[in-house]
């Protein structure tokens, strides 16, 4: 099919195409009639400016004005959320677009004011509903809101999350029924007990996932919504280009890291592919990519946007909350794997572009010349910013008062001096990919043109990282200069290009630019504030019923106890809910089930998982929701340019994407590849984290090389098996170590107290503790890890809260000391039953061979498939 711009194979026009993003991302509905539509712009104007105000602004002034807690801030949220998806979404697709029927005005107002009573009316709630005393009326309001927020929902995200949301309501209010399992079985809550915890009570809609909505997600889509406003996204799509378009197969290359720089600016994988992908995918496609390759591409390294630091998905917000750690250490713990995702993701279509013997658009340049560069630029980068940590620090030193002003007064100069750069060349111009000839730009003219939009990074990550502020507050001061930026770079660029008349126009078109940004930012968020909430309700269902301990047993007998099969089945589970599910939705969900369970699965087994490898592990088969066929929306997305095939577009891009399914597998059984125990606050631990990325690296470009069949040539299929057994090797070698040589040495129970003594300082021993179950009365087994942290055996083991009573050989437990991580982990043991809980096992850490000895053989065997290869290479592997 050819339309008239001669875009060959594409099924939908350019209109087409922005229409399919605003019917998932913003809402379809574009009302012909202006006072509507501005009512709808006025409404989402009015949601980004109130988020704004109490990020920041409204502690500055609360002597003058009341600061809103959150549970008044949420309900807020939620209330412009579900008046603007009534608004924005239609009810079905054969609705009207160019106008609200009344029954949408109708569900809009009843559904808005049952939001809005939340919060008017908090502090009656507090005396009556949230005391266990719900009101008649109370209870009306609360069932009413349920049914409009599923329903808006329904709208906003399809009807996988409605379903489910209703499921669990149904669950919650019966108990028992034919339908229900007898291992889930429970006596049911009464209809008011249901409605009080799902609508009046903190806990449910108006719980965790609405308040990480509401506090943190809101300001990172409205920061990422201005600088697309501003031109970022085309800036780094152009870098992207000039930097690796000249490669071959660089146009994939590009759009790989086009999209990780956008993921920055973007958090819906479906805009992402649309943005960038109307560029990318038909140059692909004109490199000797198929429309399938070419649109799987786009997808992959789309999706992945939402696992990059700094600017995460909303699921890595909601781990904050859930496990209790700071964003900056869901930071730490994402980037490696995060990185190297994406450095083999560039070495899969470099590898597919060598399969092929794809052409380089124009001049060819080397592959390996342009690693280079990249990590001499990195490091340049981090030693400039180190640098600046380190001369903040002498300057707090000198002048603390002033260093503030100082800072903000060097980063409004350095600002002013970037646009005079860039307003030395031409704004940038949207290419047309379907051009006759492609002149591809260089780095030299790109780069000076929009080194300005990279200050807000700059700014975010220094409050993130350095400051350790919130990832609110770190938010809001970046939006507050990237607001700056967009209202103020078109006169500063008028100004030094000699038109200083057209100031006043360039500030009226900066002020429209920030107008369109904000309501833009707000109709994106739309979806998330209604999924988030929704999601609350299967969140109080989990803790107010059986379901999460006993659907986990369930897991747990279904696995066989063997930790590696329950997270193969927790893997398809997520995969089979992601084909309805947003990937927040999605993690929400999949952690609140299976995310405990399988660090205390790992723990009968003697392993240890981070709880934040388990959250990762749910996170990273989240994002695959928008991948996996039959109805991963960024792969029709893509396949709607490309003029491919969907279903055939999302098993490709699924077989791209499978090192994102490998990573999490890896890192439970290695944590030290999320950088777990790792402390970046040393140089022993600064050097220990480049080790474990550069090995890390490695082993997935050997991994990548082997599921893509091609190495220095193509591999025959002993030579594939032998790249994953290095790969394997690489990244787990203490797998083979652990089979080679014992980590701990057993010690009797009866000399526990002699062991902890003699254990070095900060060694970790493993208690295995037997016991009765507190729910079934059957025997139970668990593993505890003890730190030997204090001066003496006696101060050691008060220090774990652990009370011992000593009985011969045998070493009984009481129950340990309230509030402590012992008594947590413990929490399911009887301690009062006849049988007592016992220390059946103490295991000592003992000193064995480094685990990197495996290396060595894997090196050999990869010589030995380099030596098998080599003769039949025909063309260079960079």
């Amino acid at each position: 099919m050819t339309d008239q711009d001669g875009r060959e194979g594409r099924q939908f026009t350019d209109e087409e195409l922005q229409d399919l993003v605003a019917s998932t991302d913003s809402g379809a509905r574009d009302p012909s009639n202006r006072n509507i539509a501005l009512l709808i712009a006025g409404l989402a104007l009015a949601w980004s400016l109130f988020q704004l105000w109490i990020a920041q602004p409204q502690l500055w002034f609360a002597e003058y004005l009341p600061v809103m807690n959150s549970s008044q801030t949420r309900p807020i949220h939620l209330t412009f959320a579900i008046v603007l998806a009534f608004l924005a979404y239609p009810a079905f697709k054969s609705s009207p677009r160019h106008h609200v029927p009344i029954f949408d005005w109708i569900l809009m107002a009843i559904g808005g004011a049952c939001a809005f009573y939340i919060f008017w009316f908090s502090e009656e709630l507090a005396l009556t509903a949230r005391s266990g005393l719900p009101t008649q009326t109370q209870v009306i309001i609360g069932a009413v809101g349920l049914l409009l927020l599923l329903e808006a929902s329904r709208r906003a995200l399809g009807p996988a999350l409605t379903i489910v949301g209703s499921i669990f309501l149904l669950y919650a209010y019966m108990g028992q029924g034919w339908l229900i399992p007898e291992l889930i079985e429970h006596e049911g809550l009464s209809f008011t007990a249901l409605i009080n915890a799902q609508w009046l009570d903190t806990g449910g809609v108006f719980g965790i996932p609405l308040g990480v909505s509401t506090a943190f997600v809101f300001l990172f889509v409205l920061f990422g919504s201005l600088l697309d406003k501003a031109g970022a996204g085309n800036y780094f799509i152009k870098l992207a280009f000039a930097g690796l378009g000249h490669l071959r197969g660089g146009p994939a290359k590009a759009a790989v890291v086009g999209s990780a720089m956008t993921g920055l600016i973007s958090g819906s994988s479906i805009a992402n592919v649309v943005t960038t992908g109307t560029f990318t995918i038909p140059l692909m496609k004109r490199v000797g990519f198929t429309n399938e390759q070419a649109g799987s591409v786009e997808v992959a390294s789309s999706v992945n946007g939402q696992i990059m630091p700094p600017v995460m998905g909303a699921a890595a917000f909601l781990m904050v909350e859930f496990i209790g750690i700071s964003y900056v250490e869901v930071i730490k713990h994402a980037f490696i794997p995060a990185v190297i995702s994406y450095i083999a993701l560039v070495y899969i279509v470099h590898l597919e572009a060598l399969k092929k013997d794809m052409p380089a658009l124009g001049e060819a340049k080397s592959f390996v010349g342009m690693i280079v560069k990249f990590f001499i630029g990195f490091a340049v980068a981090g030693a400039g910013f180190t640098a600046l940590i380190y001369g903040v620090g002498a300057l707090r030193d000198v002048v603390p008062d002033l260093t503030g002003p100082i800072m903000m007064a060097l980063l409004a100069a350095i600002y002013v001096w970037l646009v005079a750069i860039a307003a030395r060349k031409p704004d940038l111009e949207i290419d047309d990919p379907n051009a006759t000839e492609i002149k591809l730009p260089t780095v030299k003219e790109i780069y000076a043109t929009g080194l300005h939009y990279v200050l807000p990074i700059v700014v975010l990550v220094w409050f993130l990282m350095v400051e350790r502020q919130s990832p609110a507050r770190s938010a809001f001061f970046a939006t507050a200069l990237m607001i700056l930026i967009i209202v103020t770079q078109r006169p500063l660029k008028a100004f030094f290009r000699g038109k200083g008349a057209e100031m006043a126009h360039e500030f009226k078109e900066g002020f429209v630019d920030l107008r369109d940004g904000l309501i833009a930012g707000a109709r994106n968020m739309i979806g998330i504030g209604v999924a988030t909430a929704a999601a609350g309700i299967i969140v109080a269902t989990v803790t107010r019923t059986p379901i999460g301990t006993e659907l986990a047993g369930l897991v747990e007998q279904l696995s066989g106890g063997i930790l590696f099969v329950m997270l193969i089945l927790i893997g398809v589970f997520s995969l089979i809910l992601g084909m309805g599910l947003p990937t927040t939705a999605n993690y929400i969900v999949v952690s609140s089930l299976m995310a405990s369970v399988v660090v205390s699965l790992g723990a009968q087994e003697g392993l240890i998982v981070p709880l934040i490898a388990a959250h990762l592990f749910v996170f990273y088969f989240g994002i695959m929701a928008d991948v996996t066929p039959p109805v991963g929306l960024a792969s029709f997305a893509a396949a709607a340019v490309s003029g491919g095939d969907p279903i055939k577009t999302g098993f490709t891009a699924f077989f791209y994407s499978l090192r994102t399914v490998a990573l999490p597998f890896l890192f439970i059984f290695n944590p030290t590849l999320i950088l777990y125990g790792v402390d970046l606050g040393t140089w022993e631990g600064i050097f220990q984290a480049v080790t474990v990325f550069i090995v890390a690296t490695f082993a997935m470009l050997l991994f990548a090389a082997a599921t893509q069949g091609y190495f220095l040539a193509r591999s025959r299929i002993y030579e594939s098996a032998a790249l994953l057994l290095v790969a394997f090797t690489l990244f787990v070698p203490n797998i083979w170590l652990d089979i080679v040589q014992d980590p701990f040495r057993e010690v009797p129970p009866a000399q526990f107290e002699t062991a902890v003594g003699e254990a070095a300082e900060g060694a970790q021993l493993r208690l295995l503790i037997q016991g009765p179950d507190f729910n079934t009365g059957e025997m139970a087994e668990t593993t505890l890890v003890l730190n030997a942290v204090g001066a003496s055996a006696a101060e050691r083991i008060a220090n774990s809260g652990l009370l011992l009573i000593p009985d011969g050989e045998v070493v009984r437990l009481d129950e340990p000391m309230f509030g402590t991580a012992t008594a947590e982990t413990l929490a399911d043991f009887d301690f009062y039953a006849d049988t007592p809980v016992q220390l059946a096992a103490v295991r000592m850490p003992q000193d064995r061979m480094p685990e990197q000895v495996f290396y060595l053989p894997a090196l050999l065997l990869l010589g030995l498939v380099v030596l098998l290869q080599r003769r039949r290479q025909t063309k260079p592997a960079f």
